[in-house]
């Protein structure tokens, strides 16, 4: 387990701003070395907000979007094209904007698709689907994404992983169907723990008062049954990207945040 990394920003503009900047060097260094990217994506007001400030950043066209490849953390298992998915925010908030290969956008199957309202069968769907972009040097399941992001719920959840539910308790399957959701839609299909931690980088977004407690609590020492965003880490690094309202409830020992 890699020791997170802290950084806080004055506002969630700023965070958000900031944090795109960041995505795009990581995607570009690492088309520089390998010729490709793999990022995994969030949703929420966090996500799409980074996604938003990515698509206005100047930089943004050093990235070469056809040899990026982009998946999600979880879904909220409704019909194709719903505005609550998160494909469907993230194609409003920048996909639609920039040229990538349709072939290297891994949406998670909708409750209108091949496998009809199975969430199960389409969780075990979108695992294979994983398993056959891994390859060898990965050494596992799941491809070792370049950056895994994550936005943190004020309950402490990440990706539809939440406190105490079976999803979180997963140790073998990569993807399962998360039935019982505590916050609307009761149906989602999410990656679990071990292939989160499969990444190079996870990054967890928190910005608002809401998320203040959350994150002082995963933060704190707390298991990840009870807080699953406490077991959200990477292989490489572990970075939380905080505004001063999230951070706020935070133990002093924690700060000066990390400044790389």
């Amino acid at each position: 387990m890699t020791p997170p990394q802290l950084v806080v920003h004055r506002d969630k503009e700023l965070m958000a701003q900031a944090a795109a900047a960041r995505l795009i060097t990581k995607i570009v260094d690492a088309q520089a070395s390998r010729r490709h990217a793999s990022v995994v994506l969030t949703g929420g007001r966090n996500g799409n907000g980074l996604l938003a400030a990515l698509a206005a950043a100047p930089a943004r066209d050093a990235v070469d979007w056809s040899r990026l490849d982009l998946w999600w953390g979880d879904e909220r298992f409704l019909p194709e094209g719903d505005p609550e998915r998160n494909v469907t925010q993230a194609r409003e908030a920048l996909l639609d904007a920039v040229p990538l290969d349709p072939a290297r956008v891994h949406a998670m199957p909708a409750s209108d698709g091949p496998y009809g309202d199975d969430a199960d069968t389409a969780a075990a769907a979108y695992a294979a689907e994983l398993a056959e972009a891994a390859e060898p040097e990965d050494h596992g399941p799941v491809p070792a994404f370049d950056v895994l992001m994550l936005g943190v719920g004020p309950d402490t959840h990440v990706a539809s992983l939440f406190p105490e539910l079976p999803a979180v308790r997963e140790t073998e399957r990569t993807v399962v169907g998360v039935h019982g959701a505590p916050k609307p839609p009761p149906v989602r299909i999410s990656l679990t723990l071990p292939a989160i931690r499969a990444a190079r980088e996870v990054w967890l977004l928190a910005a608002g008062e809401d998320k203040a407690e959350a994150a002082a609590i995963a933060l704190s020492g707390a298991g990840e049954i009870q807080a699953p965003a406490a077991g959200a880490y990477g292989r490489g690094r572990t970075l939380w990207l905080l505004d001063a309202a999230a951070a706020s409830r935070l133990p002093r020992a924690l700060y000066p945040p990390a400044s790389a």
